[in-house]
């Protein structure tokens, strides 16, 4: 039953074939026996989890219509609060922190009949994409356990590719939900700002950080994304389109699309296998019939739009943490702090003119196509032991972000993506492919996501389980 997929299992719950003590059982039994390699799951509630599976049961045996979850388990990312549920954000600041309430993620999911079987692994903060932290330590590739799974939701990502959980939440601002797919070969979606509102959330307003689903293929991802989505009025930049949406088939004709691929947006250093992967990509929706060009948006200023935001958003919501506690803050989050306690009101104008230009032409730019191909990470899985890589295709990285830019970039512009399996190297080491889209062209992405997946099965190949 681990092996399945979370629509697969659905249906069997639905038509009375297994129980969800069966699943839920199957899950804890996959997580005993292969996460103390892994490190994927890092608060494990198997009772919590079978009280949880038996009420799912005896509602179904009273009759009357499922939620569209009913008895898939779900452990959540560390840093989304759980009511009564351990949440330690990674660091040992909140290693005992039990939050009162579920966020609205949390809450949404509960409501579609998720059971709550535990948390996933991040890094502290969940800043950085690659998952370690001083209370948990290291979440390990499933590949290959000498690799980093990646992160910030690499936990999340890992457990899924273990078989650990079918579905699972997570978070990107620059990449959170993106990379760990891609080193893990599954499925990561970036929704558009707003498509899945947050609260609480002390910057409301903001639209570089957003929430979001995981899964092993993309009708899973988009299955859990209709739990999920849709608007709220806690949240003043949610979307109206109801999240039922995307619940529907992502099979379509994709041959009218203009596919736009770019291997390194526009001149990033990226390695080899990462391009070539791109490369099949565009060579694979040219069979499907669509129109195939490589191009790339014009990213100038992507970079300082994303580090300034980025760093005025650490400071407004770490500054006291850090304020109270300089010696407990990894060394990079102290710096992201610090810088963004330095910007100026015109820093912070400039970046805000800067993001507004970038993202009208990206909107221009998919005047012209509807999907742009780019590569997810610059490079492969790095070894566990780094912290971050030092060095991509034979350039110099000189803070633990640099080595993003294929993920942050597309975030400061505002588009949907997908991080799709790619295919691997030759060491086996999986790639992933970024499928992204217009603002708000949500399911255009999703449903040229799974045309890809359904011509190439990357997806189908698991890792040999440690």
């Amino acid at each position: 039953m681990c092996d399945f997929t979370a629509r697969e299992l659905a249906a069997l719950l639905a038509a009375g074939e297994v129980s969800a003590r069966e699943v839920v059982g199957a899950h804890l039994r996959r997580i005993e026996a292969v996460n103390p390699a892994v490190n994927a799951i890092v608060t494990l509630l198997p009772e919590h989890a079978m009280d949880q599976a038996h009420a799912a049961d005896q509602l179904q045996a009273r009759g009357g219509d499922l939620p569209p979850l009913h008895g898939l388990p779900m452990a959540h990312k560390d840093t989304h609060d759980t009511a009564g549920i351990r949440t330690t954000y990674g660091t040992p600041l909140l290693a005992d922190n039990v939050p009162a309430h579920d966020e609205l993620i949390v809450e949404r999911m509960r409501a579609g009949g998720a059971i709550t079987i535990g948390k996933t692994n991040v890094p502290e903060f969940a800043a950085g994409s690659h998952t370690f932290n001083r209370v948990f330590g290291p979440t390990r590739n499933p590949y290959d356990l000498t690799r980093s799974a990646g992160g910030s939701s690499g936990g999340a990502a890992a457990a899924l590719a273990c078989g650990m959980q079918p579905l699972a939440d997570g978070s990107d601002m620059g990449g959170s939900l993106r990379n760990p797919a891609s080193f893990c070969n599954v499925v990561g979606f970036r929704p558009s700002p707003g498509r899945v509102p947050t609260w609480p959330e002390d910057m409301a307003w903001a639209t570089m950080a957003v929430q979001g689903p995981m899964a092993r293929t993309v009708a899973d991802t988009a299955l859990l994304l209709s739990v999920v989505a849709g608007p709220d009025p806690r949240s003043p930049i949610s979307l109206e389109t109801p999240g039922s949406t995307f619940r529907k088939s992502l099979h379509a004709d994709v041959s009218a699309l203009r596919v736009a691929w770019s291997p390194d947006l526009g001149g990033l250093p990226v390695e080899r296998p990462v391009v070539a992967a791109v490369e099949d990509a565009a060579a694979v929706f040219g069979e499907l019939g669509c129109t195939v060009e490589r191009d790339c948006p014009d990213f100038t200023s992507a970079e300082e739009v994303f580090r300034t935001l980025r760093a005025w958003q650490f400071e407004a919501g770490l500054g006291g943490v850090l304020d109270r506690n300089p010696d407990a803050v990894k060394y990079d989050l102290a710096e992201n702090i610090r810088a963004g306690r330095g910007l100026t009101a015109a820093d912070l104008a400039r970046a805000e003119q800067l993001h507004t230009a970038l993202y009208h032409r990206v909107r221009l730019f998919f005047e012209q196509y509807d999907v742009l191909l780019l590569p997810v990470s610059q490079l492969v899985p790095f070894p566990v032991e780094w912290e971050w890589p030092h060095e991509v295709a034979g350039e110099a990285m000189h803070t633990y972000l640099d080595w993003m830019r294929s993920a942050y970039w597309v975030s400061a512009a505002g588009c949907p993506a997908l991080s799709v399996p790619g295919g691997f190297t030759a060491g086996g080491l999986p790639v992933g492919v970024q499928i992204v889209g217009a603002p708000r062209a949500d399911l255009t992405v999703l449903r040229a996501g799974y045309a890809f997946e359904q011509a190439t099965h990357h997806a189908a190949r698991r890792p040999v389980l440690p």
